[in-house]
């Protein structure tokens, strides 16, 4: 390992808050499910892709330190914030594919950013409860320097980095300012699962029809679509499903159903 990897301090982790909000600044971090890269500009995101020699068609994913911070930026109605605010109150990981609000798009740095986290229906997965290291991050991030927080898996493309920092990978491992270990807290987890059973991945949920428009409110009646889909199955998807069965009356499980 080299001489960029510390390991995680147990709290807010200063040397990625002053890479992090300097601008330009791409560093790895623990989840609850493996290792990320995070970024918070364009600069950054450019040497995210560089890094992992990724295409650019997937939706960005925005974390979010607070249900303030979501609220603020992503397009919500009353049964999708239900379901946000019960998963934030059992420390469930959620990312819900969703529409920027307009005067969140404003905010946006007009560096490219916005090309670069959003697809081309102008949504984004806003992700919350990933895991201590990073939702400290985030949070501060946001609050104290008014800068975003943009994540992606750090492994090889295709590969999985097994919750270890080893896994991450030598192109990642090189092209990263810092990189935060903490494969204990990855694997406290998960704890009974092996690295063939492990989750790799957080619950992905669709709040959108195939234009990027909010899904509409079901109001406890049935049948109506569009309806939410849950898209990518990952840790805690049966707390998940139980929790979204308790909010809609009707919603589609359709694993892989990227667009």
């Amino acid at each position: 390992m080299n001489n960029r990897v510390v390991y995680w301090n147990g709290g807010l982790q200063p040397e990625a808050v002053n890479l992090l909000s300097a601008g330009g600044g791409m560093i790895v971090c623990p989840t609850k499910v493996g290792y990320i890269i995070m970024t918070s500009d364009a600069k950054g995101l450019e040497r995210k892709f560089d890094a992992k020699q990724r295409n650019r068609n997937k939706p960005g994913v925005v974390l979010c330190g607070s249900l303030a911070q979501l609220k603020e930026l992503a397009q919500l109605n009353p049964e999708i914030e239900a379901v946000y605010q019960q998963h934030w109150d059992k420390d469930v990981l959620l990312g819900c594919i969703l529409p920027w609000k307009e005067e969140a798009v404003a905010r946006i740095p007009d560096d490219g950013s916005k090309d670069l986290m959003m697809d081309r229906r102008q949504t984004s997965c806003f992700v919350i409860k990933f895991g201590t290291p990073g939702e400290n991050l985030a949070k501060e991030l946001w609050e104290n320097y008014g800068k975003f927080s943009f994540a992606s898996s750090a492994n090889p493309s295709g590969k999985g980095n097994r919750g270890l920092v080893e896994g991450i990978g030598e192109r990642i491992e090189q092209h990263a300012d810092l990189i935060i270990a903490a494969n204990d807290y990855v694997k406290s987890i998960q704890p009974n699962e092996s690295e063939k059973t492990r989750y790799e991945q957080g619950v992905m949920v669709a709040m959108v029809d195939e234009n990027g428009k909010l899904v509409p409110e079901q109001k406890g009646e049935r049948s109506i679509t569009p309806c939410p889909v849950l898209i990518r199955k990952g840790l805690d998807v049966d707390k998940i499903m139980s929790m979204m069965s308790d909010i809609f009356t009707t919603w589609d499980y359709r694993h892989g159903n990227y667009y």
